[in-house]
């Protein structure tokens, strides 16, 4: 498999809609879907199809090999990839490629949230609350700044820039628009709606700084290089969203040249089962024995959600990646135990341009989910892991549902060294 990174430049106003509400607002997301870049691909493939220079749409093979088959390109999320840098330069742009979501288990002060140094820092609470469980105490941290009462922090991407964290954010806005008379070619009475749309730039007047997002594409070996082909030369074609005729959701996307995508997971399975064992030993030392057996024959590893999931066990809609369901989404049939779960839900809809229907309301599970895992036999996992950071979990992972990360670096961010 191959990896084709994207820049996704917003040129005007995005409308990526959540959903399509009964009420007059329609909202918005705070990222691009891959569903939408998806839909945007195959539809410049299919306008396309009628002229020679165009390799994907001949005879309808690459198409089908490309989006019906059943190893179809990976469209992942596209998340806000550029930083806004206080007391620099106003003209410099930082643009990240790696954003991250924040696992559910991090924390921060409910007066100053955020991370360090503008506020009281951002600490994850995922190993304490496994260590609290098994020396049978209660766990309700304090912020380590101001000792105040602590609360999620309200963050939802992330990256890092020379060790330190960064917060990423999509600014939005509501455009008011009036409804048209088609006969009279004149606004209509009581016709008046708002569309949330996604700006286009970070700030207003002459030192404008663009709305970058980054996003991914996993794709076979042979169809990599004629897919970055065909994105390179129509990097200026793509429309992105709802309300395209009236000027929105017009972008820029860099693809940039692909290359091999082989995650190593071993490193970070490893320095996460060495942080946690570590730090049992340092409750051990506080409180005396435990309740639960020592972990020290047991490899742990966590299971981070990256973008929302369609998870469903047995036929039915759930919010928890049991260790049955691991092992059938990998195949590997070593021992494996669920340890711990934090997620949340919620509903997705959308609108299908080709089918000119809505989409299916689902449920999902909400990106940040985390789960821990247990094992005796972490060999057996670590290839299986590797590519499910690839393919991603549950259903409709062609559209960049159900990406995940293996042990998230930020796990290891303890109280005491908040960020």
């Amino acid at each position: 498999m191959k990896c084709i990174q994207l820049q996704i430049k917003a040129l005007s106003p995005l409308a990526i809609a959540r959903q399509k509400p009964g009420g007059s607002v329609s909202e918005v997301e705070d990222y691009i879907p891959g569903t939408v870049i998806r839909g945007a691909v195959a539809t410049q493939i299919l306008q396309q199809s009628g002229h020679r220079s165009t390799n994907l749409a001949e005879n309808g093979g690459d198409f089908q090999a490309l989006f019906l088959s059943d190893e179809p390109a990976i469209f992942q999320h596209a998340y806000p990839a550029v930083l806004k840098i206080e007391n620099k330069n106003q003209n410099e742009v930082v643009i990240q490629d790696d954003i991250k979501v924040l696992p559910a288990t991090a924390l921060s002060s409910k007066t100053k949230p955020g991370f360090k140094p503008e506020n009281n820092g951002v600490f994850d609470t995922l190993i304490d609350r496994f260590c609290a469980e098994g020396y049978s105490y209660p766990y309700d941290p304090n912020c380590p700044t101001d000792g105040e009462r602590v609360d999620t922090p309200g963050i939802s991407f992330y990256s890092q820039l020379n060790e330190e964290y960064c917060k990423h954010e999509a600014n939005k806005r509501l455009l008011t628009r009036v409804g048209i008379n088609r006969r009279r070619a004149t606004a209509e009475e009581e016709i008046l709606y708002s569309i949330e749309v996604l700006n286009e730039s970070e700030s207003k007047g002459k030192n404008l700084k663009p709305v970058i997002y980054s996003s991914a594409i996993v794709v076979t070996d042979t169809l990599a290089d004629s897919l970055w082909q065909f994105i390179h030369a129509r990097r200026h074609d793509f429309r992105l969203g709802g309300s395209t005729s009236r000027g929105l959701g017009k972008v820029e996307i860099k693809a940039k040249p692909p290359k091999d995508a082989k995650p190593n997971v071993e490193d970070k399975v490893t320095e996460f089962t060495h942080a946690l064992r570590k730090r049992w030993q340092e409750w051990n030392n506080v409180f005396g024995s435990p309740i639960k057996e020592s972990p020290s024959n047991r490899t742990f590893f966590t299971l981070d959600l990256q973008a929302d999931a369609v998870l469903s066990e047995q036929w039915r809609r759930t919010t928890v990646i049991s260790a049955p369901m691991l092992q059938q989404f990998t195949g590997v049939e070593a021992p494996l135990k669920l340890e711990a779960t934090y997620s949340s839900y919620d509903y997705r809809s959308g609108w299908n341009a080709a089918w000119g229907l809505m989409k299916d309301v689902e449920l999902v599970t909400n990106k940040g989910a985390v789960y821990l895992f247990s094992t005796t036999q972490p060999n057996e996992w670590y290839e299986a892991l590797s590519k499910l950071e690839l393919t991603g979990v549950g259903d409709r992972t062609c559209e960049g549902f159900g990406q995940v990360q293996i042990c998230n670096d930020f796990h290891l961010v303890f109280r005491e060294n908040a960020v």
